[in-house]
């Protein structure tokens, strides 16, 4: 069994005490203190998480953008200079290798991010997808270092970070789903290095996921860390992380996405531009039969005991489903879950139950998402 890889980041997590988990491959922190406390401080403050584990690949050349409209399931070609856009990985039939969000540099250049786990299969997908599309592939995975601010208060720790000058666009003019570009001094008196900011995240609250060279990672979180004292900023591990993305309804690939799952089932149709003439996918698509596919639904239910990954939901004393995610919502104070369900018990109100170790707890299907952050 290979050792799982660690990010530039590891003599920080554990100076900081946190707990470490395997998590696609990479030893991560799971927790620094608690995961209610960390969870609570992103959506009243901020926290800042390593997830320098995810995978980026750079795509270049003339046919960029060509040849990513062909590999993935959107049309990225039609992205303009420092836009982002979320798509998918497909294979043949349709099924979801993985979900990505690409980052447009310029018409010529783009940055996937793809997912710790899948990092293999998406390199394998790019390899095979090719052919002769004048474009170079590079995985830049451990070239690269993420840092993301997640929170209400990160932009202002951002902009109080005083080793991050010369934006290319001010954080305070910058959109969901845009890219700017800044300076970031290492050290004093050493030469500032190219750093880009996307505010882009996981988490359903403003933030923004900083992309910084691997070795300059330990700089840059400490920078940001000072910054961030007297704004309520603390470290957050892959448990926050989790919780914080299931009250915002977001997928997690592996339990709500998986080569199984078609877009539609998954509610991520949107992110198809099935009018293209040619992606992978396109035929396999065509070819489901969604009138009978499980689809995925938000369900909510009173008290403490909370669906989990694998628990039955049923109706009456039919099963109609399966539980993908679950928790006691740290924000709602309620249990919520993500499930797959026949579509005929997929509307919004209807009644349902989980079987949670025997016991049925009646829940009822709720829109998503779970949590909207106000602006």
């Amino acid at each position: 069994m290979t050792d799982p890889r660690h990010t530039s980041l590891r003599d920080r997590h554990e100076a900081l005490g946190a707990s470490f988990t395997d998590f696609g491959g990479w030893s991560m922190p799971v927790r620094y203190t608690s995961d209610l406390a960390e969870h609570h401080a992103v959506r009243e403050a901020a926290g800042i998480f390593d997830i320098s584990h995810m995978a980026e690949f750079v795509v270049e050349g003339p046919d960029a953008g060509a040849f990513l409209d062909y590999a993935l399931a959107g049309r990225l070609s039609a992205l303009a200079d420092d836009r982002a856009k979320y798509s998918l990985v497909l294979d043949a039939s349709g099924g979801i290798v993985d979900d990505v969000i690409v980052y447009c540099q310029h018409r010529d250049r783009f940055i996937v991010v793809a997912n710790a786990g899948n990092r293999d299969a998406v390199a394998d997908a790019f390899a095979a997808r090719r052919g002769a599309f004048e474009v170079a592939v590079e995985d830049w995975t451990e070239r690269i270092a993420l840092v993301a601010v997640q929170g209400p208060a990160s932009q202002a720790i951002l902009e109080a970070t005083a080793e991050l000058t010369d934006y290319s666009t001010p954080l305070a003019d910058l959109k969901y789903y845009r890219m700017t570009h800044a300076s970031f001094t290492p050290a004093p008196g050493a030469e500032p290095v190219p750093v880009h900011l996307g505010r882009t995240g996981y988490t359903g609250e403003d933030g923004f996921e900083v992309f910084v060279r691997w070795d300059d990672a330990p700089a840059l979180w400490d920078a940001v860390l000072r910054a961030g004292a007297d704004h309520g900023l603390v470290p957050a591990g892959l448990a926050a992380r989790d919780t914080l993305r299931l009250e915002a309804g977001m997928p997690l690939y592996g339990h709500e996405l998986s080569l199984d799952v078609v877009p539609a089932q998954a509610g991520l149709g949107r992110a198809v531009a099935a009018d293209k003439e040619q992606f992978v996918g396109k035929e396999g698509l065509a070819s489901v039969d969604l009138a009978s596919a499980p689809v995925l639904v938000g369900l909510t239910a009173d008290g403490k005991r909370a669906g989990r990954a694998g628990y039955g939901v049923f109706d009456g004393e039919t099963r109609v489903g399966e539980v993908t995610s679950g928790a006691l919502s740290p924000t709602l104070g309620h249990p919520i879950a993500l499930a797959f369900v026949a579509p005929a018990v997929s509307a919004p109100g209807t009644d349902l139950s989980i079987d949670v170790r025997g016991t049925r707890i009646p829940a009822t299907v709720t829109a998503l998402p779970f949590y909207r952050r106000t602006s």
